[in-house]
């Protein structure tokens, strides 16, 4: 359904009531809306890619319509622990942040804090540790801020001699994102390799990558705030060590078991709820996670979770710059799960 057709009719829909009929049915009472966000912009980011970040201001907003409409919002524990007991409250809602990036402790947090809502954050525990900005997404950042240009990449991931990189439409910068994560790939680049590779980047943009990274812009948190924010509550949950599920089953435990290391020593606690990066998942990672003693796992599949939902495969809808209020607030109220819409079957780009 097109954008506009659909906005028109839940606008409609909202008018003639049915908001408010699905809202307080308990057809919604008996089901849990699980909502994914990724980045809460500490600068621009939301202007780069609406579909990862968004404003502070936008979700400050969907925070006040979640305690306006008198939701109850729960911790992710609880409210899969209920779901599944089939004891949830009235307008059951949960908050879930992928990825862990640094605006979490600097944006979002503050603001769920004044909300008084508990939220869940899945963890990829290698670039908390190793806190310089996460390449892929950097090196796509740092394309846009360089957008209307025509740049020279002789040198430069491995760009031959006459080679251009048109940087003036979304294609060309696609084209050379694209070329910078091949070449980082067939290279084989470390950690650090990549790392050098971003600066280079920067200083061949003209991109000032010391003011980025001292806004630590496209970082994740660091061991300290991560400890910090569990101090004080915020849920730590299973995310992969590296951002990545191999289908091999040993290489695939590696990544839960290193991720659950870490995680317990960043925060004193067991992480038991995973969620699939990218929300890529295959039918060979349900018994694996069982064998990890997962209790619940989350995909970016946009419905509403009801007690048939299998634990292992629990849907979120993925909340974005892109989505209006009207499209938002019919997701609360659980008429935007009734709506036809495109299949989720994979969420945003991951870290790398």
């Amino acid at each position: 359904m097109p954008k506009a057709l659909k906005r028109g009719a839940l606008r409609a829909f909202k008018t003639l009531g049915l908001f408010d009929a699905a809202r307080n049915s308990q057809w919604r009472t008996d089901r849990l809306l699980i909502l994914c966000y990724h980045g809460v912009s500490l600068d621009d980011e939301h202007e780069w890619d609406g579909a990862y970040y968004m404003s502070a201001t936008a979700f400050e907003d969907r925070l006040r319509t979640l305690s306006e409409g008198g939701y109850s919002v729960l911790p992710l524990s609880e409210a899969v622990q209920r779901l599944y007991a089939r004891t949830l409250p009235e307008r059951s809602v949960v908050l879930t942040f992928d990825d862990g990036l640094s605006d979490f402790a600097q944006r979002a947090y503050p603001l769920l804090r004044k909300y008084g809502f508990p939220a869940t954050v899945y963890l990829t525990t290698y670039y908390c540790r190793y806190n310089k900005p996460v390449f892929g997404m950097f090196c796509s950042y740092v394309l846009w801020k360089a957008r209307g240009r025509i740049v020279d990449p002789e040198g430069l991931a491995g760009a031959s001699r006459g080679e251009r990189w048109d940087l003036r439409s979304d294609g060309g910068r696609a084209e050379a994102h694209r070329a910078i994560l091949r070449y980082a790939d067939e290279q084989g680049l470390s950690a650090e390799q990549k790392n050098d590779l971003a600066e280079r980047l920067c200083r061949r943009l003209g991109v000032d990558y010391d003011a980025l990274a001292a806004k630590r812009l496209l970082h994740l948190m660091t061991p300290e705030e991560v400890s910090a924010l569990a101090r004080e509550g915020v849920d730590f949950q299973l995310h992969t060590h590296r951002h990545r599920t191999p289908r091999d089953r040993a290489l695939f435990l590696r990544e839960i078991a290193d991720n659950l290391a870490q995680l317990r020593d960043l925060t004193g606690s067991e992480a038991a709820h995973f969620c699939y990066p990218s929300g890529v998942h295959r039918p060979e990672f349900l018994p694996w996670l069982e064998e990890c003693g997962v209790v619940s796992a989350t995909t970016c599949e946009s419905k509403l979770a009801s007690s048939d939902t299998s634990p292992l495969l629990l849907p979120r809808m993925v909340d974005t710059s892109n989505i209006a209020p009207v499209e938002f607030e019919s997701w609360l109220t659980g008429v935007g799960g009734l709506l036809p819409r495109r299949s989720r079957g994979e969420g945003r780009m991951a870290p790398r």
